[in-house]
């Protein structure tokens, strides 16, 4: 399979001329490997994927460090977590030696947990999540609304993409779910999983799933924690500076990928995406995630929020970049009409930028630039 250029490429550069440990993180088959040994040939390469590299590191793990200590590339850590210390040791010992060790793992929660007892100050840290839309072959681009953007799969056409997902998460729950936590029926959380996708982009309603499921409100937050850990979802909070209690404070959910949505409710085609009732929701899950993969692929260091108010006047996505902020709002439409922006005409700061993303023309309509959403994630 031919590599794709990444935009990661830039931030992962400026990374590793800037801390001694790189850690990248993002879910399984998002090109994490692939991404590395293209951009950073001259360096070897480990992976504890490989039960004999764990088993060559516990066993001598000063003689491990001694063979792989210089320009390295270890691949999910989160199997090795002594590995850490060990490597905490090595970088005291040259601190200024920037870009050696790079460390990758598909649980951003282990990850993390292992970085703030060992790394902390040592280790920058970057996520990579399947293509973006710029880096999609452009045959590609209709299907990767609802088909999604896992590289295998788009590098051959969605082919067996059912059977594909299928595996993926039999993957997934076979080894990242029961490493992250002791999940007691893998049937319910398989089930949780069916109806997060969905609800994809409404408000989170624990209780509503706690009754469902048949499990308590405790377990719903931690099978969310298990889903954002891994990269499965991320939780977009609400916005509501200087609105005080006319605003609604509950999160949303998003799919990373809206293949997974597409495989948990049955969609296979164009037609049963365009013309059915996910249609809406898959459009602005596609929007949002591919907008949420640009900013963290070019390390802008943005936040994401929406905001909705009690009475549903509701503004899709503000990416907030502490210097300024995106207002966006997202419709499945080529028809523009005045009353798409009401909410962005009333409550967003005009000083700040404003756009409908659409399937329409681009054009200015007072304060609110329009235009289709390719332009925007282009």
């Amino acid at each position: 399979m031919s590599y794709v250029y990444r935009v990661a490429e830039q931030a992962l550069r400026r990374y590793l001329n800037v801390f001694p440990v790189v850690g990248l993180t993002g879910p399984r088959q998002s090109g994490k490997s692939t991404l590395l040994q293209h951009v950073l040939p001259e360096y070897g390469y480990v992976t504890f994927d490989d039960p004999k590299n764990i088993l060559s590191f516990k066993e001598d793990p000063e003689g491990f460090l001694k063979n792989y200590s210089e320009k390295i590339i270890f691949d999910e850590v989160q199997y090795v977590p002594e590995l850490f210390n060990y490597i905490k040791i090595k970088v005291d010992q040259r601190r200024s030696f920037y870009g050696n060790f790079v460390l990758t793992g598909s649980s951003q929660f282990q990850f993390l947990h292992h970085v703030t007892e060992s790394l902390a100050g040592r280790i920058g840290l970057m996520s990579l999540l399947p293509f973006q839309y710029a880096e999609m072959p452009m045959p590609r681009l209709p299907e990767s609304i609802f088909r999604g953007s896992y590289p295998e799969l788009v590098m051959r056409n969605y082919l067996e993409s059912d059977l594909w997902f299928a595996s993926y998460i039999e993957t997934y729950l076979s080894k990242d779910v029961r490493a992250i936590a002791n999940v007691g029926d893998i049937h319910d959380f398989r089930r949780f999983l069916q109806l997060l996708a969905a609800r994809a982009t409404q408000l989170l309603d624990m209780s509503s799933f706690s009754r469902d499921i048949g499990v308590s409100v405790p377990t719903i937050k931690k099978w969310l924690s298990i889903l954002e850990a891994s990269y499965i979802i991320f939780i977009v909070p609400p916005f509501y500076e200087n609105h005080g209690k006319r605003i609604v404070k509950s999160p949303k959910v998003y799919f990373y990928d809206t293949g997974l949505i597409s495989y948990f409710t049955g969609i296979t085609t164009f037609d049963q995406y365009d013309k059915g009732p996910m249609a809406g929701s898959l459009f602005e899950n596609y929007v949002v995630s591919e907008i949420v993969k640009k900013e963290l692929h070019t390390a802008t260091l943005s936040e994401v929020f929406y905001f909705r108010t009690q009475d549903k006047v509701e503004i899709d996505l503000i990416v907030d970049r502490k210097s300024s902020r995106d207002y966006i709002e997202i419709k499945k439409t080529a028809t523009f009409h005045p009353k798409l922006v009401q909410a962005i005409k009333k409550y967003a700061d005009p000083r700040e930028n404003c756009f409908l993303l659409y399937t329409g023309e681009v054009f200015q309509y007072g304060d609110v630039k329009i235009m289709p959403y390719w332009d925007y994630l282009d």
